[in-house]
């Protein structure tokens, strides 16, 4: 090779290295630019309010009274019903797709639940309006609240007017739109454990469950935390169906049934209505409470994951 192709190699080498050191600055740039606009817009009510702000319930932009309390716990019961319901069910239809389902079923189940995924969130929303709900109302929550809503302590929880609509039908809605995302990649990091592994692992007369609790989910851990992770921020951040199931009214209650709202479906109903500048900064705050909210659920995975590390290297 002669120096004229060397040095060509070398400024190739060197051009690409710098622009993924681009993309890669790019993405942290754009992250720190999106917190500090979040910041400035929200400095009024930072400056005004303080940390009032997230302890106190009361909004009422008539006499600039912004507490974002509601929207903060509806976000976070309606993430957690959501979660509760989704990780279980996805975790099944993984379970399903990679060890237990019938060859000829295996692509069409699939492509349905990548298809799921693909749903705009609008249609789901429209659907839990005038589908759900209106069913959810009549038959489901009359029946929690005269069995559920009887027990001790958990029995508030299923209380309420069964009018279909409210924290536990967004939650259910939620749900439904983060199966399809976490099961998907459940199913493609599942797939990744080598055969070798899950076949000593049947050879020594382990059940399909001690397969995937003792070899697969061991071996994948890190991507079935990031599809939950993923499917956590979905739900987090969730706006068309929520609001349109929620209720959005800023409530705070134990109870299920009760009309609610998020920090997402706060601001779709008001941002665009906000004319007062107080008004337009609470809404602004609310923003930045999610994105801080999101950030810390990452960070959270995060120590999990490293924390499970450092556990593994002490047994090895």
């Amino acid at each position: 090779m002669d120096a004229a192709s060397t040095r060509s190699f070398a400024l190739q080498d060197a051009i690409f290295a710098r622009s993924t050191q681009f993309f890669a600055m790019l993405v942290l740039v754009t992250l720190l630019a999106i917190l500090g606009s979040l910041v400035y817009g929200a400095w009024p009510t930072i400056t005004q309010v303080g940390p009032k702000f997230l302890v106190d319930g009361a909004w009422d932009p008539v006499r600039s009274l912004f507490g974002g309390l509601a929207p903060l716990w509806g976000t976070i019961i309606t993430a957690t019903i959501a979660m509760i319901i989704a990780v279980p069910v996805s975790f099944g239809i993984a379970i399903f797709l990679t060890e237990m389902c019938p060859p000829v079923l295996k692509r069409p189940l699939g492509t349905a639940v990548e298809l799921l995924a693909a749903i705009p969130s609008i249609i789901y929303g429209m659907w839990g309006l005038f589908v759900f709900a209106p069913l959810f109302g009549e038959y489901v929550q009359p029946a929690l609240t005269a069995t559920v809503g009887k027990l001790p302590i958990i029995g508030i929880l299923f209380q309420g007017q069964p009018i279909g609509i409210g924290v536990l039908s967004a939650g259910i809605i939620l749900s439904v739109m983060v199966i399809p995302f976490t099961a998907s990649v459940m199913r493609d990091v599942f797939e990744t454990t080598p055969a070798i592994l899950k076949e000593s692992a049947y050879g020594l007369g382990a059940t399909t469950w001690e397969v995937m609790w003792n070899v697969v989910l061991p071996y994948t851990k890190t991507g079935v935390v990031g599809g939950v992770m993923l499917g956590l921020g979905r739900a987090l951040g969730e706006t068309m169906a929520v609001t349109f199931v929620i209720g959005n009214a800023y409530n705070i209650s134990l109870k299920l049934f009760d009309p609610g709202n998020s920090i997402a479906s706060s601001l779709a109903n008001e941002f665009n209505e906000a004319s007062d500048p107080l008004h337009l900064s609470a809404l602004i705050s609310l923003g930045l409470v999610l994105f801080l909210l999101t950030f810390c659920v990452l960070a959270a995975s995060r120590w999990m994951l490293s924390s499970l590390a450092k556990r593994e290297g002490k047994r090895t």
